[in-house]
């Protein structure tokens, strides 16, 4: 077994901590939200003891990684030159990107912009769409108007939402950190107004914890944003207009191989399945190598099924050999 090591690097002039295990050809591994590059402690292992270096940064905003002032410093251009700035550092002309949430927003960004640099991308979670004719932010205020939707609640002036969170991590933690069948208490905050309140109470805390899910590891996410807050990843959301207006003159074809993992029960794919994500991101991604939809699993696909999320990351790499 492969361990994992610690080292702070720099990269498009941050300073950035990278978690690591295994030599051969690089994977980088970025993490979404709320998380850490604790998100991915099964598949740094895995992949190194499959012949891969694998790295997962402290994406920028998070952990050890520096942390930018501004909102802009957050739009996706910049995320994809953070990661390569990593592959420039470890001397890997072209390597492989993986990535969670936001994590995934961030390598199918960055082979859009830096096709050259890469020679694959896998996303979980979040699929590659091509941009669309109105922004994300504007379909969301039609879609929810008055109600309360998390990313418009991150989007709200004055830092309403980072304010909350740093409040309470371990109840925003433990209330996200479930599977889809974890029982729950009852949310105290049932009105759907914006007006009624924030997001945790929204969310019913969890009678115990998932099976995929100790104390232990709850307490390592928890003294990750004690320490660092929560500003940096809710600093992503606040720039999905500026993204927007950046990508309308990108190629939306993606250039490289690629493939998707997702669990069938995460609610940001909807419930479709195999054969529609398949023929929706076909039209986009030529080269587009697999679609693994892992049954019973919730957002958390790494870390709810590694073993499933494991071999179809490497089948993946095998395919790029």
């Amino acid at each position: 077994m492969n361990t994992i090591t610690f080292s702070t690097v720099s990269s498009n002039g941050l300073k950035m901590r990278v978690a690591e295990a295994g030599s051969g050809p690089l994977v980088i591994l970025a993490h979404g939200w709320p998380e850490s590059w604790y998100s991915w402690r099964h598949q740094l292992t895995a992949l190194a003891d499959a012949g891969y270096h694998a790295i997962a940064p402290d994406m920028r905003g998070y952990g050890d990684t520096d942390a930018p002032p501004d909102v802009a410093d957050y739009r996706v251009d910049h995320l994809a030159a953070d990661l390569v700035g990593l592959a420039d550092h470890f001397g890997a002309a072209r390597p492989t990107l993986v990535g969670h949430d936001w994590g995934a927003n961030a390598v199918w960004h960055a082979a859009l912009l830096h096709p050259q640099r890469f020679n694959g991308v896998v996303g979980l979670s979040v699929p590659y769409w091509p941009r669309g004719e109105t922004s994300l932010t504007t379909l969301f205020k039609a879609m929810h108007g008055d109600n309360f939707f998390y990313i418009l609640y991150h989007n709200e002036p004055g830092g309403v939402a980072e304010a909350e969170y740093d409040s309470r991590p371990r109840d925003l933690i433990e209330r996200m950190y479930t599977s889809p069948d974890t029982p729950r208490d009852e949310p105290l905050i049932t009105d759907p107004l914006r007006s009624a309140g924030g997001f945790v109470d929204r969310i019913g805390a969890p009678k115990e914890l998932a099976a995929w899910l100790t104390a232990e590891d709850v307490d390592y996410y928890v003294g990750e944003f004690e320490r660092a807050g929560f500003r940096g990843g809710v600093n992503y959301y606040r720039n999905f207009d500026a993204n927007w207006s950046l990508m309308a003159d990108v190629d939306p074809i993606q250039k490289i191989p690629a493939a998707f993992i997702a669990g069938s029960e995460d609610m940001v794919i909807n419930g479709a399945d195999q054969a529609a994500l398949q023929a929706g991101m076909s039209a986009v991604i030529p080269d587009l190598r697999g679609v693994t939809v892992i049954p019973d699993v919730g957002h958390w696909v790494q870390q709810e099924a590694p073993e499933a999320t494991n071999a179809a990351i490497i089948e993946f790499l095998r395919s790029l050999d």
